[in-house]
């Protein structure tokens, strides 16, 4: 890329952060509460480095990536020059990849069965590190889709909270594409609310808006910021 077009890639990513903090603080205003108690995840997975270098130099630091090998390649070099990065995995979670994944992630957003949450906790009591964890709900009942189903949700929280002792804060879900995402959002803001959870990831490019109105305290965005994503390489 050049010069020239870096700089156009760094502008238009900064604008495009900006106008979705706005529209964040607008629908915040809306629901009565404060734009600061809705964090925004730049959704990084499969972008090129430039794109996500652009996101950085406008002073974005929350990012979330689906897959832990692709992180592990992408973020060293970033997280050496700004220590200050969060990092959220927001993808599906395979028992062989907990330990680079509790490794690297300040955030797991995608705890959905005990075996899982079993082998996080081996892992957290081995290295006393101690990422925060959220249990994805299955809201949608899909069978392609990750997450717990919501009839088996309250059983995985009290596994994980009261027998494993692990750090769960909260809760992710993804609507299914084609209903209504407000009754999938306002279910998991009823399971949150009825374990004392605090923090609800919910909402991506297409409906965070209504996600902040049913009490999202982070949204997940990816191409509204970034652009169309570009096709893994492995």
């Amino acid at each position: 890329m050049t010069v020239e077009g870096a700089c156009a890639a760094t502008s238009r990513i900064a604008t495009n952060l900006a106008y979705i903090r706005g529209r964040i603080a607008d629908a915040a205003q809306a629901a009565g509460r404060s734009a600061d108690t809705v964090r925004l995840i730049a959704v990084s997975k499969v972008q090129p480095a430039e794109r996500v270098a652009a996101a950085l130099a406008a002073g974005h630091r929350l990012f979330g990536e689906n897959r832990v090998q692709e992180a592990e390649r992408r973020w060293p070099p970033f997280l050496a020059d700004h220590p200050d990065i969060r990092l959220h995995l927001i993808g599906p979670l395979q028992t062989n990849k907990v330990k680079a994944a509790v490794r690297l992630f300040d955030v797991i957003e995608t705890v959905d069965r005990a075996r899982l949450a079993r082998a996080l906790a081996a892992e957290m009591d081995k290295t006393g590190k101690r990422p925060d964890l959220y249990i994805q709900v299955n809201t949608g009942a899909e069978p392609q889709k990750a997450g717990v189903m919501p009839d088996e949700a309250d059983a995985l929280i009290r596994l994980c909270r009261a027998e494993l002792g692990l750090p769960i804060v909260g809760l992710m879900g993804i609507p299914p594409q084609d209903d209504n995402p407000a009754l999938h959002f306002a279910l998991l803001a009823d399971i949150a609310a009825r374990h004392g959870l605090p923090e609800l990831s919910m909402g991506m490019s297409g409906d965070y808006e209504t996600a902040v109105r049913y009490g999202a305290t982070s949204v997940r965005v990816g191409t509204a910021i970034f652009g169309n994503r570009q096709k893994p390489t492995t």
